[in-house]
């Protein structure tokens, strides 16, 4: 949970934070030459539900099971914002880029000490290049960490009060350790939030920002900038150079004013099409309060024609931080799973998890499927993996919205079918049960302490 609302919603943002949140990616990248789905998520430990450690592990898709998930590092804090992210680079090796919220903890990068295994791993003690002295990287925060073969790592995180109160920035390096530059994307009175990707021949970056005046729960307007050569120079999409750091509300990279609509911007996810062009998921809002008076919270779609934006309507929530992801198809099928529905505890985060697709360009959807139904809490946090599998095509968290519950991690196949990763394990490797649809209302809580 994060920030007490002093109504019957009780958090403003709460629930199974295992996958949390929208602006940390990726939490899974799936593997051809290991055949196996790597994943992280934020764990717990037995004695303290709300002490968050690092946690990381996978799926093999030849034997179906998972292993014994490894304990990276206790975080020594029990805010979600810390919560880690994974890479994988050409060699196998897997990546983890343990976040901070802000400048009062430290951040880490660690490394597996062998390809495509996750049980050791060292810690990499990073660099960054800063006038004519290496710098060593102790601090970012909502760390989305791409690997691009032959060309590296592509990093766009957060750096506070630097001018902006939330700073978005980009950095790249070969091999993990020695880091080109910070490039501070935009810094508009009082910041931005970032959402990006990487396509087949840029990076990009989709962002909102907060009104100077009104506090960092608001946000609004939606932005997109991009790189085509990881980083060397950046561009609207319409290949128009801008000068960074973004300083003024308008500007090139400007895709829609909301700000003058009254609504506020959270965004959720980004892909590129077959044409490389970006897609980007996001939900509009009257307000940052949970509860009815902010309805209809939307989700929408802004789609590159090559041309101009074309936006478009999709499905309503009942909560801003209601986190889903999307799937563009190199046939450019679009699908969406995200806990649309109404769950458990109404208007708090989360819900229950349906899946959407479209043939149109997001002009219409259709509902293809119900992955769960009458559950006992709300699901949330749905992340797409990087090169999903049919296997492992996403993964989630659920969790109580309105007090401390237990936590289950779950992941879902291209065809709907839902399975719950073991909370006990009495050897090194088990197989996730399947949960049928009726069977939700049957899984009732283990306890009350999380795990």
């Amino acid at each position: 949970m994060n920030q007490p609302s002093g109504d019957q919603y009780i958090y403003k943002y709460s629930g199974g934070m295992g996958t949390y949140c929208a602006k940390h990616q990726p939490f899974a990248v799936y593997c051809a030459e290991a055949e196996k789905t790597f994943f992280c998520y934020g764990g717990s430990k037995e004695d303290d539900s709300r002490q968050l450690l690092h946690m990381v592990s996978y799926f093999d898709h030849k034997t179906m099971a998972v292993p014994r998930p490894t304990i990276l590092l206790d975080k020594r804090t029990s805010d979600a914002h810390d919560n880690p992210v994974i890479s994988i680079d050409e060699d196998g090796y897997i990546w983890i880029f343990s976040t901070s919220h802000g400048t009062s903890r430290p951040s880490y990068i660690h490394c597996s000490k062998r390809p495509f295994e996750v049980d050791e791993f060292e810690r990499v003690r990073a660099t960054r290049a800063d006038a004519n002295e290496e710098l060593e990287i102790t601090n970012f925060s909502y760390m989305q960490a791409w690997h691009t073969p032959n060309q590296g790592f592509a990093c766009f995180f957060t750096e506070y009060q630097a001018p902006g109160a939330r700073t978005i920035c980009f950095m790249s390096s070969k091999d993990g350790s020695s880091w080109n530059p910070v490039q501070r994307l935009a810094a508009v009175e009082e910041g931005h939030y970032q959402i990006s990707a990487v396509g087949k021949a840029k990076a990009g970056s989709a962002f909102n920002y907060h009104p100077r005046g009104k506090g960092l729960n608001w946000r609004t307007n939606l932005y997109y900038l991009e790189t085509p050569d990881f980083g060397k120079t950046w561009q609207s999409v319409s290949a128009d150079h801008v000068q960074l750091p973004l300083s003024e509300s308008g500007n090139a990279a400007l895709v829609h004013d909301y700000e003058s609509e009254g609504l506020n911007v959270y965004l959720k996810d980004i892909q590129y099409d077959a044409q490389d062009r970006p897609v980007i998921l996001y939900l509009t809002s009257g307000g940052y309060q949970s509860g009815p008076e902010n309805d209809p919270r939307t989700w929408k779609t802004a789609r590159w024609t090559g041309t101009e934006w074309e936006i478009r309507s999709a499905m309503n929530s009942d909560n801003n931080y209601d986190m889903g992801s999307i799937w563009v198809s190199k046939d450019d099928i679009w699908q969406i799973i995200a806990p649309t529905s109404t769950g458990p505890q109404p208007f708090n985060p989360g819900g229950e998890i349906i899946k959407w697709e479209s043939n149109d360009h997001g002009q219409t959807w259709e509902k293809l499927r119900t992955f769960t139904k009458n559950s006992v809490f709300n699901h949330n946090y749905v992340r797409r993996p990087v090169d999903a599998h049919p296997d492992f095509y996403a993964i989630w968290t659920d969790g109580h919205g309105r007090k401390p519950s237990v936590s289950t991690l779950y992941f879902a196949n291209r065809d709907g079918s839902v399975f719950e990763l073991p909370r006990k394990m009495e050897s090194a490797f088990a197989k996730p049960k399947k949960i049928m649809l009726d069977e939700w209302s049957t899984q009732l809580p283990l306890g009350e302490k999380g795990k």
